[in-house]
């Protein structure tokens, strides 16, 4: 059934992101975060991109995740580690856990063990082992690929960043790790942070968590919808739910086929904008769940049935809804079409 909404998606920008953040990382690998269906894009088509371009490292955030991208072959690394549920999956060797805590690395050595990651904690208290566990030996006789951990303000210059890398570069040689992993796309713009493996999610899919990758990043995702009624709203009328926007000239009004149950929130209620033919035209009244309003009064020729395109470039798309761009992105339901150029 033809969808009456759908994402527009570039695989060039995709791409091009990917090795831009290839190339700031330096002598470090590249990787690609696709967890959560590849920020909401298709995790399976972003990862058959990525790896045609020379990525060699993928992360998601559990088994079911891993086991649909199983057929590509790929490198895969679970990054919540592996819980005795998880354990048949983890044996068929189609991904590798990234071992979180005291009693996954229990679990992992009991089971045999294998090739795995492992989490270490450097001040985030998220996941992760800590220090001190490394120390005693918790990790010895495993066989570590990437030892990582996860930087918890690199959007931001605050001093915890230096803390995290000089905490982390300090278990160099403690383990058995082959690799350390420290940076997540905030991270490659961080001046020695990179370490042997950077591990980007953000930025690849047009995110822009640092403003140093605002020049060099690009837009990949654009939410288009067809409008389902043109109508006119004569001066003084109200438009969507709680009347919040009156009209004070007659207006054109296109209704959409999108609302907050595709990603596109309450927050761009009188804030967000759409682009016909080159010409930028506003969101008005309340988004609701299924559907939007747009003044279109100086595009004459949209009408019922056509195409519209939102605004959706992300640093300014979360600064007008309030959400943030990881939200936005994931945020994207499955009633879209996803339509790859």
């Amino acid at each position: 059934m033809p969808a009456p909404l759908r994402l527009r998606l570039d695989g060039d920008a995709l791409v091009q992101n990917w090795r831009t953040l290839d190339r700031m990382s330096g002598t470090a690998a590249c990787g690609a975060a696709v967890k959560a269906n590849g920020y909401g894009l298709g995790a399976i088509e972003v990862a058959r991109r990525l790896a045609d371009a020379g990525c060699r490292d993928f992360f998601v955030s559990n088994w079911q995740e891993a086991a649909e991208l199983a057929p590509l072959g790929l490198t895969v690394s679970v990054l919540h580690g592996v819980r005795e549920e998880d354990m048949p999956a983890a044996a068929a060797g189609f991904a590798r856990p990234v071992l979180n805590t005291p009693r996954q690395v229990a679990r992992w050595k009991t089971a045999g063990g294998g090739v795995c990651d492992v989490m270490v904690d450097t001040g985030m208290n998220r996941l992760g082992v800590s220090a001190d566990d490394i120390a005693a030996g918790l990790l010895d006789g495993l066989q570590i690929e990437t030892l990582m951990s996860h930087l918890a303000c690199a959007d931001e210059d605050v001093a915890m960043n230096e803390r995290q890398r000089v905490g982390f570069a300090a278990l160099a040689g403690q383990t058995s790790a082959r690799r350390m992993s420290l940076a997540n796309s905030a991270g490659i713009a961080l001046e020695g942070h990179a370490f042997d493996l950077t591990r980007p999610g953000l930025a690849l899919y047009g995110g822009i968590p640092r403003a140093q990758l605002g020049e060099a990043i690009r837009p990949v995702v654009t939410p288009e919808a067809q409008i389902l009624q043109r109508r006119r709203v004569v001066i003084g009328d109200t438009v969507g739910y709680n009347a919040t926007w009156t009209a004070s000239h007659d207006t054109d009004v296109a209704i959409i086929n999108l609302g907050y149950a595709d990603g596109y929130f309450r927050g761009f209620s009188d804030r967000g904008s759409a682009l016909v033919g080159g010409a930028h035209v506003p969101v008005i009244g309340r988004v609701s769940m299924d559907l939007l309003a747009i003044d279109v009064t100086a595009v004459a020729e949209i009408e019922e049935g056509a195409w519209i395109a939102l605004d959706f470039a992300l640093p300014d798309a979360a600064a007008r809804s309030g959400m943030s761009q990881y939200e936005l992105l994931t945020g994207m339901g499955a009633r879209y079409s996803r339509s790859w150029s």
